[in-house]
């Protein structure tokens, strides 16, 4: 008779083998008899047993380990890179959506991206921006039309300075653009913290996939611009995860699911944006699922939607910076944040 080792397993997050959601139990019968079987697993994790630890592809969950790495005894022993089979779209976010449902809140803004997996989940939404966003208006109506619970948490305009230097202690880099959208993201992890919820089920990394910028509509090398963007995902889910980190929450992606990104990396660039159109493969997907007015509804990044970046602007007016929001950030950061 074959006797397999016992242990303890920590997990943060979640794993899947193949398309099913792994138990801690299962886990640990699965590595008692094969360590190197996380190297198939997906999910979104990190992981401790005995003196090795492993952490998913793409380094989703925030942990010590490189994305993607199996350590052992302090040596980096393989890779983790699941490798389901080939699908197409509509069933690899159907998945990647159905794999994270089991618990959280949704973030939706109301653009395409986000509409998509909360209809797919059906769970509660949560939505953020001051009491005259756009993104609020936008999300209640996207809501009423899907038949979507909806939390709005109305940001008061003289939080955001406080939430803005709490953003700046925990960030990787700092620039307008990431602390724009991190001030955002501080907002639905609170939300989401407030409402008893650890995980916010998010449409982030489906911009770099499917072509979302409205830059790219002027792009001379499409494929190439969105080639680098997608690589430049490893510091955006690092200060995400920062920010949500800090409320005690994590971003859950089912479009930097393994199946999505392989999918989606397999459409041609110049099917992705064209004829003013930007991520037409991600709307021709919605359009199974929801109207017209949902699937084809072009919006402005979150920052912009919430109202988040308009305040910013009027801090560093207010503070003396004029229109120069890296000004005014300098200024905060050489007044005590990141000491």
């Amino acid at each position: 008779m074959i006797r397999y080792m016992t242990f303890h397993v920590d997990l943060n997050g979640w794993a899947e083998l193949n398309g099913s959601r792994l138990s801690l139990s299962d886990i640990s019968s699965i590595l008692s008899k094969d360590p190197a079987s996380v190297t198939g697993f997906g999910g979104e994790f990190t992981l401790r047993w005995n003196d090795c630890c492993a952490r998913d592809h793409f380094g989703i969950m925030p942990g010590d380990a490189p994305p993607g790495t199996f350590i052992c005894d302090g040596e980096i022993t393989g890779s983790v890179n699941p490798s389901p089979p080939l699908m197409d779209l509509a069933q690899a976010i159907e998945i990647a959506v159905g794999l994270r449902s089991d618990e959280g809140i949704v973030a939706l803004s109301g653009g395409v991206d986000s509409a998509l997996v909360a209809h797919l989940a059906g769970r509660e939404c949560l939505v953020v921006g001051m009491e005259w966003s756009h993104d609020l208006r936008r999300a209640r109506e996207v809501s009423s039309d899907l038949g979507l619970n909806l939390e709005a948490f109305v940001i008061d305009p003289r939080s955001v300075e406080g939430a803005l230097r709490e953003v700046l202690e925990v960030i990787p880099r700092i620039n307008p653009v990431d602390v724009s959208i991190a001030t955002t993201l501080y907002f639905v992890a609170k939300g989401a913290a407030d409402r008893g919820y650890r995980r916010v089920i998010a449409g982030q990394g489906a911009d770099e996939l499917f072509g979302g910028y409205a830059r790219y509509l002027q792009s001379r090398n499409l494929a190439e611009d969105l080639e680098n963007d997608f690589a430049g995902l490893k510091v955006q889910l690092q200060r995400d995860q920062a920010v949500g980190s800090h409320h005690g929450i994590y971003f859950s992606l089912p479009y930097m699911d393994v199946r999505v990104v392989m999918a989606a990396r397999g459409i041609p660039a110049e099917e992705k944006v064209a004829g003013g159109i930007r991520k037409r493969p991600l709307r021709k997907v919605a359009l199974k699922y929801m109207p017209a007015s949902i699937a084809c509804y072009q919006k402005k990044a979150m920052q912009y939607g919430s109202g988040v970046q308009r305040v910013i602007e009027r801090l560093a007016s207010r503070s003396g910076f004029g229109r120069s929001v890296h000004d005014y950030l300098k200024h905060l950061t050489k007044a005590g944040c990141r000491a």
